[in-house]
C-alpha cells in the first residue's frame, strides 16, 4: 500500500524575476513502512519533494496524495492538521527550543492535540525518551547535551505524535561518523519494529547504503526511478 503518491507533479516558483521549475512531471509511489532515501545534488529538487510530502507546500500541477489524502487545493489550516497528525520531522540542525528541557521539547508537539490530557502527554513523552535512550537526561536543556543526544531528542519529538511518516532532512550532517552511525541504527530499528515510514533527503552514502530504496533526482526529474 502506498502512503505517498505523486501523479505527474510539477512545482514552479519565482526566484526574483525568474521562474524556476523545481519538479518536472514526477510520478512516484512510496510504500508504507519503507526506509527510503531521496538523493541528488544541491538544487536537484529533493528538498522540494520533501516539502510536498511534508505538506509544507502544494504542487503547481499534478496531484500529491499523503496517506490517501490529496493535498492539492487544501487550505493552510487543513495542511497543518494533516501535517501534525501524519508527519514527524527530523532536521540536521535539530530545531530544539533552547529554553525547554529535553522532556519539554518532546512533549511540545502534543500540546496541539486537545484530546490528550496531561497524564497521557507525560506517558508518551517518557516512553519515547526511553526509546531513544535519554531517560536520564529528561531535564537537561539542549546546551547540556551532545549533538547525538540532541538528535535523539529530535527523533523522540518526531515520534511522539505517532506519525505514519518521518521526514529526515540530512539528519546526520552535523554529527561525527560514529554518532551518525548510531543515529541511523536507531532510526532503522524503529522503522523495523514499528513499520514507521522513513524518508530521507540526503547526500550521505551511509544513509543510502542502509536504505531499502533510493530515489535519485536531478534537475527536477527522477533518474531511473526507484531501485532497491
Amino acid at each position: 500500500m502506498s502512503i505517498v503518491r505523486f501523479e505527474n507533479v510539477f512545482k514552479e516558483y519565482m526566484l526574483g524575476e525568474q521562474q524556476v521549475q523545481a519538479l518536472k512531471g514526477i510520478n512516484l509511489e512510496i510504500e508504507e513502512g519503507v526506509f527510503l532515501a531521496i538523493a541528488g545534488p544541491s538544487g536537484s529538487g529533493k528538498s522540494t519533494m520533501l516539502n510536498l510530502i511534508g505538506c509544507i507546500d502544494t504542487p503547481s500541477a499534478g496531484k500529491v496524495y499523503i496517506n490517501d489524502q490529496d493535498i492539492s487545493g487544501k487550505t493552510p489550516d487543513q495542511l497543518s492538521t494533516l501535517r501534525a497528525r501524519t508527519i514527524g520531522f527530523i532536521f540536521q540542525t535539530f530545531n530544539l527550543f533552547p529554553v525547554l528541557s529535553a522532556e519539554e521539547n518532546v512533549e511540545y508537539p502534543l500540546l496541539q492535540f486537545k484530546e490528550l490530557g496531561a497524564t497521557e502527554r507525560r506517558e508518551r513523552t517518557v516512553k519515547f525518551l526511553d526509546i531513544v535512550g535519554l531517560s536520564k537526561f529528561a531535564h537537561h536543556r539542549p546546551n547540556q547535551l551532545s549533538g547525538g543526544q540532541r538528535q535523539r531528542v529530535a527523533i523522540a519529538r518526531a515520534l511522539v505524535t505517532h506519525p505514519k511518516i518521518i521526514l529526515a532532512d540530512e539528519p546526520t550532517a552535523n554529527l561525527d561518523h560514529r554518532t551518525g552511525e548510531g543515529i541511523l541504527e536507531l532510526m532503522k530499528e524503529i522503522n523495523r519494529r514499528d513499520k514507521t515510514t522513513f524518508i530521507f533527503s540526503t547526500h550521505d552514502a551511509r544513509v543510502m547504503a542502509m536504505a531499502d530504496q533510493v530515489i535519485r533526482i536531478e534537475d527536477g526529474q527522477l533518474i531511473k526511478g526507484v531501485f532497491v
